[in-house]
C-alpha cells in the first residue's frame, strides 16, 4: 500500500502483548502509515530464532533477551536494540495449593503482607522439606533470559533461599505453566498474565508475590528491534513508536478495559475467558479462590516515561546475568547492555510528533554514554529489598 511501512513482529499470548495488538487491531498503527503484521508463537525461544533469522523485524519481547542478544549468549546472537518499553510489571508468583498451605501453618499471622513476608514462609517451607529429605522444589519460569527468572531469583535470595542448591528453577512456555501445576510437574512459577490468574481459578495454585512488588515499575517487557532494522528505516521505526505509544495510552485508560480484554481474549490471539484478563488489568488480583488483593502498579503500560527505556535498568539486568552465571562480567558487557536500552529512538520519535501528551513522556534526558563500570553499581529504584542495600 502507497505511502505505508510493512512491520513484522512477532509476540506471545500474553497480557503485556496488549499494545503491540491494540496497535495493529485498532488503527493506531495505520494512522501512522505502519501495517503492523502480527504473528503468534508460544515460546520466546521461536521469537528469539525467528528475529535471528530475519522472519521478523521486531517483537513483543522479555526485557532482558535484547542484552543477551547482544552479548552473543544463544544459538543465533542478532544485534538489537530495544527503542521502547511495552510493560511495566505483570508478573505473578504461584504455588501450589499443598505448599501454600505449608507457607499459611508456618506464617499464621500471615505472608501476604509483603514480598519479604512471602519469601520469609516460603524459605521455611523449604527448610521442612529439606529436613525430611523431600526433593527441592521445582519452579518454572518462561525463559533463562527473563525478567520472571532474574526477579525470582533475587526475591528468594534476599529471603534465604538458594537457587539451585535450596530449589530447582526449570523453563515452561506460559500457556503451559498452570497446567504443569496443576499436574505436579512443578510446585510453583513466575509468569505474566493471564496464566496466574488461569492457575488460581483452576484451583491449582495461589499467588503469593508479583513482579510490581519485587521490583514495583521496572521494565518487563520492551519492543525487541533488528539493529539493522533501526539503522536503514529510522522513519518507520519512528512511526511504529509513535503507533505504539497511541496504543499504549489507550490500553492504560480503565474506561477501554473491558474493550481491551474482548479483543484480546479471542481464539487467534490470546484464547483465553475475558474474565481471566480483567485482574491483571485493574490490579485487583484473585490471589487464591475468593480471597482479592489489590496490588499497586501491577501491571503499566503507559504514563510517567514507562515507555521509555533506561539504560540504567539495562545494566542492572546485566548485573543480575553476571550474578545467576548467564555473563562473564565485563566493562564492555556493562556498555553493550546500556547501550541495549538506548532511548535516543524514543526520544527521537516523541520530538517529531510521536505524542509526548500521549504518553505522559516528561522530557528527561539521560546521557547514553554513560555506561561505564561506575554507573553499572547503581540500583533502580522500586527494588523490594531497598534497606537492604544491594
Amino acid at each position: 500500500m502507497a505511502g505505508q511501512s510493512f512491520i513484522r513482529a512477532g509476540y506471545v499470548p500474553l497480557l503485556d502483548s496488549a499494545v503491540l495488538i491494540a496497535a495493529a487491531s485498532c488503527g493506531f498503527a495505520e494512522e501512522r502509515g505502519v501495517i503492523l503484521s502480527l504473528h503468534r508463537e508460544t515460546s520466546w525461544a521461536t521469537i528469539r530464532d525467528r528475529i535471528g533469522v530475519g522472519q521478523f523485524d521486531c517483537a513483543h519481547m522479555l526485557a532482558p533477551m535484547p542484552i543477551a542478544a547482544n552479548l552473543g549468549i544463544g544459538p543465533l546472537p542478532t544485534a538489537m536494540v530495544a527503542p521502547m518499553v511495552l510493560a511495566l510489571g505483570g508478573n505473578g508468583v504461584v504455588v501450589s495449593e499443598r505448599i501454600a498451605q505449608m507457607m499459611t501453618e508456618l506464617a499464621p499471622s500471615g505472608f501476604e503482607r509483603s514480598p519479604r513476608a512471602a519469601g520469609k514462609a516460603l524459605a521455611a517451607a523449604v527448610a521442612r522439606r529439606a529436613a525430611t529429605d523431600e526433593r527441592p522444589l521445582r519452579f518454572a519460569v518462561v525463559h533463562p533470559h527473563s525478567s520472571h527468572n532474574y526477579d525470582l531469583r533475587y526475591w528468594l535470595a534476599a529471603c534465604g533461599v538458594t537457587p539451585e542448591r535450596d530449589v530447582e528453577i526449570t523453563v515452561v512456555p506460559p500457556p503451559l505453566m498452570p497446567d504443569a501445576l496443576a499436574g505436579g510437574a512443578i510446585d510453583g512459577f513466575c509468569a505474566g498474565e493471564p496464566w496466574a490468574t488461569v492457575a488460581v481459578t483452576r484451583g491449582a495454585g495461589r499467588i503469593v508475590t508479583s513482579r510490581a512488588e519485587i521490583w514495583r515499575r521496572g521494565p518487563e517487557k520492551v519492543l525487541g528491534l533488528r539493529a539493522d532494522f533501526a539503522q536503514h528505516h529510522p522513519e518507520e521505526l519512528t512511526a511504529l513508536i509513535a503507533a505504539l505509544c497511541d496504543a499504549a495510552r489507550w490500553c492504560s485508560d480503565r474506561a477501554n478495559f473491558e474493550a481491551l480484554a474482548r479483543l484480546l481474549a479471542v481464539p487467534e490471539r490470546l484464547n483465553v475467558d475475558e474474565a481471566a484478563l480483567i485482574p491483571g488489568l485493574t490490579g485487583r488480583m484473585e490471589i487464591a479462590s475468593d480471597s482479592h488483593r489489590t496490588i499497586d502498579d501491577f501491571m503499566v503500560f503507559a504514563g510517567a516515561n514507562a515507555n521509555r527505556p533506561d539504560p540504567g535498568h539495562g545494566r542492572w539486568l546485566y548485573r543480575q546475568m553476571v550474578r545467576w552465571q548467564d555473563a562473564i562480567f565485563s566493562d564492555e558487557g556493562l556498555q553493550i547492555a546500556g547501550q541495549s536500552f538506548d532511548p535516543r529512538f524514543f526520544d527521537e520519535a516523541m520530538a517529531g510528533g510521536g505524542g509526548l501528551e500521549a504518553t505522559g513522556f516528561e522530557g528527561a534526558r539521560i546521557d547514553p554514554r554513560q555506561d561505564g563500570s561506575a554507573a553499572g553499581r547503581e540500583r533502580p529504584d522500586g527494588l523490594f529489598d531497598a534497606a537492604d542495600g544491594e
